[in-house]
Parts: structure tokens; C-alpha cells; sequence
């Protein structure tokens, strides 16, 4: 492998795995990544949460449609990804008459220097690595709250929990992961 392969990113490399292999276990983990980014990005732009939902499983379905398409000297994964759920927005605000918000039409930010990379590579290991430390039933909680981007309420509704119960479970689970992750950052 060259040193230049060594630097792309975990999201590209599994995007490639589902270019070269049809990986579905690749795909299911660019989609958990990249689902409430893109549907965060879309709501930003003006959709509403139903029409975010729909396209960004159509953004997805594309991504594992063309993924043959995808060139990682072209473009990285984020931004191969992102200008494809873009692209739709746009589409369907034309198809509907609305303006389109400009900040769809930028490009997508800068892809960071390889210390970055490497340190947020870094950082990214050892939060997995906490998260994973945690006893599962803060983990769960966490993980709703922030990477399902769930309200409290709605973890309430969705588990049968009460909400005093959840919210002792993510207070602990976030002041353990404090502790655990108190050195990164620090100047």
C-alpha cells in the first residue's frame, strides 16, 4: 500500500469496500454514519423531517447504486456522499418551485492536513473505545441521545423508561466519558 492510502479516511476506505466487494456490512456503517448527518444538513436546508428522511434514503441507496462511480483520488467519501444528498435537495426544490438555499450550492469543506486526520483518527479510536467501556445500559442511552439524536422524550416513548431514568443514565455515562477522555484537547 502507498503512504498516500494510509491517509484517506475510514469512511472512504469503507466506501471502497463497497465499490470493489458490494460489502454490506461496509455499507451499513457509512449509512449509521452518515444518516442523521445527512438528514441534520437537509433539515438545515429547509426540508422537513419526513422529506429529510426520504431523501436521505435515497441519497444512500445511490451511494450503494453508484458506488462503483466513486474515485478516492477525486473526491473523498464525505464529500462524494454529500454532493449526491445535496444534488437531490436541489433537485426536488426546483421540482417544487422553491429557491434553493446557497448554502447548498457551495462546495463542501476543505478535506483536513493528514496530522488532522490522524489525530482525529486518533480521538475518534479512543471515544469508540470509552463508549464501548460504558455499562451498556448508559451506552444505550448515549447512543439514542447523540448518534440517534433522540430526545429524552422520545428515548421515554421508545424504551418504557422513565424519563428521570434516562436522564441519571446519560448524566453518569457523560460524566464517565469526561473522565475518560479529560486529556484530549487540553493545550
Amino acid at each position: 500500500m502507498t503512504g498516500e492510502v494510509d491517509t484517506i479516511s475510514e469512511e472512504t476506505r469503507l466506501l471502497i469496500r463497497v465499490r470493489d466487494g458490494r460489502d454490506r456490512q461496509a455499507f451499513a456503517a457509512l449509512f449509521a454514519h452518515y444518516a442523521p448527518r445527512l438528514k441534520a444538513m437537509l433539515r438545515r436546508g429547509g426540508m422537513g423531517e419526513a422529506q429529510a428522511e426520504e431523501v436521505v434514503q435515497e441519497a444512500m441507496l445511490a451511494v450503494w447504486h453508484k458506488a462503483t462511480q466513486f474515485d478516492p483520488t477525486r473526491a473523498s467519501a464525505s464529500a462524494w456522499i454529500y454532493r449526491i444528498a445535496r444534488n437531490r435537495q436541489i433537485d426536488i426544490f426546483r421540482r417544487e418551485g422553491r429557491p434553493v438555499p446557497d448554502e447548498l450550492t457551495e462546495s463542501p469543506p476543505p478535506e483536513p492536513d493528514a496530522a488532522d486526520a490522524l489525530a482525529l483518527d486518533q480521538e475518534t479510536r479512543r471515544l469508540r473505545a470509552a463508549l464501548e467501556a460504558l455499562p451498556p445500559a448508559q451506552r444505550e442511552m448515549v447512543e439514542r441521545a447523540y448518534l440517534g439524536e433522540l430526545s429524552h422524550s422520545e428515548i421515554a416513548a421508545a424504551t418504557g423508561l422513565p424519563l428521570g431514568t434516562i436522564k441519571s443514565r446519560i448524566r453518569l455515562a457523560l460524566e464517565r466519558l469526561r473522565h475518560e477522555l479529560k486529556d484530549l484537547r487540553q493545550p
